[in-house]
């Protein structure tokens, strides 16, 4: 490093995303939380080991092409061909993907990265509780976590990537990056798995099941807004000089910029993020009548709501996005759900998908004509670009990879439990060995009662 200021940048580069990387750890266990109090006891071990096992499979695979996708895809295949020079740096086998002290961010920035993939896949996770075979959905997990979210990332993330330069695509905190296109997916793979037994009565009124563990469940919703909180400062790139990205930008240091280089700060994204945490959380409330799920559930929709342009927004706007979302996405649920017949057992679909979707296309036309990103040529904000970027998530990398996987998964009997071992509990007949552990400790103990 050259020079004290340039190695003091880079120490405190390197530490804030890491630390940004921890506080995310928490959006997977509070989604683990969540999932296990929202299914039922005979399915607690399932639910869990599922979750569990994302970590290994998504990390391994966006390790391997994960994340050379993201820096060889930007242009690819519409505009232009791979980015082979940027790609390569970016390979399993290259410099900078191991240990390395003449570079020390990339690993912490590929984590930061690697947590998001965790979350879209955990996001398909929940939808699909009570039901799905586990090696099903750790297909899913790897082709959302590893494949599909990391080339809309490079497409609609990346600062030059096709859909900021052309569309006016804006997404800051990830409205339709990582929401619209993991709820589209889940969608997707619910639309061909089925209801869970008993979801529907025979004339196809929806029944209630209700969460097994509200405590758990609120538990589980609290860890996922403080680990959001950390997503919004990983998704902030922290002390950018002009002069060290090739001068195409001028001005002078900044503390932070969004993931398009723009300048924002830490308070700016503070503000805007309790206050769209807030407006969710009251409008939940009126428009559920009350119900507690839809209430803690209508914080994070309104959050996701509010993302695509909480780099911009001034925190009133942030807040009434947030509540008009939920207002939305609350009645889209249950509208999709007494149409179709759709069984999402955490409103996973509503809260991710349906709020990335809504606020990607209120956000255009909110911001219309305001810059997407600093870099000169850049088409700007508009309310075409943001519809077509729904689109392109929601659809195009979500919903229909994930029918089409899960349509060939069902038509080879690899998608669903049989109806006995779903009415058994999937515990029993995926986990044998907990199972009959605690059988065997109970028969012990009544034997122990007798023989006094």
């Amino acid at each position: 490093m050259e020079g004290n200021l340039n190695a003091l940048t880079t120490i405190f580069t390197e530490f804030y995303y890491w630390v940004t990387v921890v506080f995310m750890f928490l959006i997977h266990v509070g989604f683990c939380m969540y999932e296990v109090g929202a299914s039922r006891r005979r399915n607690h071990m399932h639910t869990l080991m599922k979750n569990i096992m994302i970590i290994p499979l998504v990390t391994v695979t966006f390790f391997f092409f994960g994340w050379w996708i993201y820096w060889a895809f930007p242009d690819f295949p519409f505009f232009g061909g791979l980015n082979h020079e940027m790609g390569n740096a970016n390979l399993p086998w290259s410099e900078t993907m191991g240990t390395n002290l003449q570079d020390r961010i990339t690993g912490v920035f590929w984590a930061a990265f690697l947590l998001f993939s965790w979350t879209a896949a955990s996001i398909v996770s929940g939808s699909v509780i009570e039901r799905i075979r586990s090696s099903a959905l750790w297909v899913h997990a790897v082709l959302i976590g590893s494949v599909f979210w990391i080339i809309d990332a490079a497409w609609g993330w990346h600062y030059a990537g096709w859909m900021v330069k052309y569309l006016g695509y804006h997404d800051a905190y990830a409205s339709g990056v990582i929401h619209a296109i993991a709820g589209g997916y889940a969608l997707g793979v619910i639309a061909v798995l089925g209801p869970r037994i008993g979801k529907f009565a025979a004339d196809g009124t929806p029944r209630d099941i209700p969460p097994h563990n509200p405590w758990m469940l609120t538990i589980g919703i609290f860890l996922i807004y403080t680990g959001f909180w950390g997503f919004y400062a990983a998704c902030n790139v922290p002390i950018i000089s002009p002069e060290s990205i090739g001068g195409q930008i001028t001005g002078t240091t900044w503390t932070a910029t969004n993931i398009y280089l723009a300048p924002t700060s830490l308070s700016a994204i503070t503000f805007n993020f309790l206050m769209s945490l807030s407006g969710g959380l009251m409008a939940a409330y009126v428009v559920s009548k009350g119900d507690a799920f839809w209430t803690f559930s209508g914080g994070l929709a309104g959050i996701i709501t509010a993302s695509a342009g909480n780099d911009l927004y001034h925190p009133i706007q942030a807040m009434l996005i947030a509540a008009v979302g939920v207002v939305i996405v609350y009645k889209l649920h249950f509208w999709v759900e007494r149409r179709f017949k759709i069984d999402d057992a955490v409103g996973a679909v509503a809260v991710h998908g349906y709020a990335g979707f809504v606020g990607l296309v209120i956000s255009g036309f909110v911001l219309w004509g305001a810059p997407s990103s600093p870099f000169e040529g850049y088409a700007a904000i508009n309310p075409i670009g943001q519809f077509l970027g729904a689109v392109i998530m929601f659809f195009g990398l979500g919903f229909l990879p994930g029918w089409l996987v899960a349509k060939a998964q069902n038509a080879a009997g690899a998608l669903r439990v049989p109806e006995e071992i779903e009415l058994q509990g999937l515990d029993y007949a995926e986990h044998h060995a907990y199972e009959d552990a605690k059988a065997e400790i109970i028969e012990a103990d009544k034997a122990h009662l007798t023989a006094q």
